[in-house]
């Protein structure tokens, strides 16, 4: 049993679409189960759906609606044979289903409607992709992830439940697996009272790991645009190279630091159960690709270079200027926690502590007006944070020259910086 995930990149439009199937084809007769992505740019038109939906723009809501629909509409013409085909049906049911949910009062807070609303541009994807699929002589099930993937109720990061979530996928899933090539949605999952929950942006790898470990699955092969793992972004770094191989350890901590190509809590799973992860171009199936598992050998001089963008920097002091102490990093901690932001880099002295989050538009407001009732905030918005692993001195220069290094932090052989835009 194999598990494949295509990405957005890898069905952005028709032609995406019927490489998917060119692909699936090397495949036929394997016991395979495909995790899909929402198409293209769909995952953030939905994200401005659900603004407008929350701040009630009514123009701005149905604009979107139309573009997204209108999106969809040209990936089936361009691929089912006339308006025949049922897939215009389902997809017609579903916006149908959206717009009500859009007509209704906003309830809840924005994460929970976030969740009800994103959700659908992966159910958008795969009814289409599994709909061609049987067209192009791909015989396979459509199947819906929130029957199988059980988490909590924490939107937006769904935490899974792991022992209910293997049981129902040994049970349910895999005998329907192993004799019919399944397609199912990354990202999305179920909450306990039955509500759509979402993984965390980017989390159709994680769904595709979370399926190989219900399934004691052979491997995860991510279909990229890429060769495989990169050193660096190419598109930030002109000199990055592929890396054949990584170990789980390694891939963790860079998924840890940011680094893109695989989702940060993919590897936790499939390491426990020492199921190998291949990262593999969608636009070469015979390139190689990148390995990780436990076997692999890796160089250990070899530099990575990982940025985030839209990083958020807060410097906290007291108000009567004493030492940072324990209770006060207990409180700050227990503020972060509770809306929702995690600390990609921390640093303190004996009277301020800073820290770095991931901007988060719709809360970092309320989080700084929260962190200032007991201490006094500074911020600064839109840094860059960069972390390197084995650092050439030499290529680090290059890349902060000209810019202000707000934050540093340096070990035996990660250093990070906070840039100021």
């Amino acid at each position: 049993m194999k598990v494949f995930k295509f990405g957005g990149a890898s069905v952005k439009n028709a032609e995406a679409v019927k490489n998917v199937a060119h692909i699936l084809k090397h495949f036929v007769g394997e016991p395979l189960l495909v995790v899909v992505s929402a198409m293209g740019k769909t995952t953030n038109a939905l994200e401005r759906l659900t603004e407008a939906y929350v701040t009630k723009d009514e123009k701005q809501k149905q604009d979107i609606l139309i573009e997204i629909k209108r999106f969809h509409d040209e990936v089936i013409s361009g691929l089912l044979s006339g308006k025949g085909s049922h897939t215009y049906d389902d997809i017609d049911n579903l916006f149908i289903e959206l717009e009500c949910l859009l007509e209704t009062p906003v309830e809840g807070n924005y994460d929970y409607n976030y969740d009800q609303i994103v959700s659908f541009g992966e159910v958008f994807s795969t009814r289409i992709v599994s709909t061609y699929l049987k067209e192009a002589g791909i015989s396979n099930r459509w199947i819906d992830a929130r029957n199988f993937i059980q988490t909590d109720g924490t939107y937006r990061e769904g935490r899974v439940d792991w022992n209910t979530t293997a049981d129902i996928i040994s049970k349910k899933l895999k005998p329907i697996a192993l004799k019919q090539l399944i397609v199912t949605q990354g990202f999305i999952a179920q909450s306990p009272d039955k509500q759509t929950v979402t993984l965390g942006r980017e989390g159709s790898d994680y769904s595709a790991a979370i399926f190989a470990y219900g399934l004691d699955a052979e491997s995860v092969s991510i279909w990229k645009d890429v060769s495989g793992v990169m050193n660096a972004d190419p598109k930030r770094l002109q000199k990055a190279v592929k890396v054949d191989g990584l170990n789980y350890n390694t891939a963790i901590e860079l998924a840890y630091y940011g680094a893109t190509v695989i989702h940060p809590k993919t590897i936790q799973p499939l390491k426990s159960k020492n199921i190998p992860l291949y990262v593999r171009s969608f636009l070469n199936i015979n390139e190689k690709g990148t390995e990780v598992s436990t076997s692999q050998k890796e160089d250990t001089s070899l530099p990575f270079y990982i940025f985030k963008d839209q990083q958020t920097l807060i410097s906290l002091s007291t108000r009567d200027f004493s030492f940072i102490i324990e209770n006060h990093l207990k409180e700050i901690f227990t503020i972060l926690n509770e809306y929702g932001f995690r600390v990609n880099l921390m640093q303190n002295s004996a009277i301020s502590f800073s820290f770095v989050v991931n901007d988060k538009p719709q809360k970092m407001q309320a989080l700084i007006d929260r962190l200032s009732e007991d201490f006094q905030v500074a911020v600064v918005h839109n840094c860059q944070m960069l972390t390197v692993r084995n650092p050439e001195k030499a290529q680090l220069s290059e890349l902060i020259s000209g810019k202000t290094v707000a934050m540093e932090q340096r070990g035996s052989n990660v250093w990070q910086l906070v840039l100021e835009a």
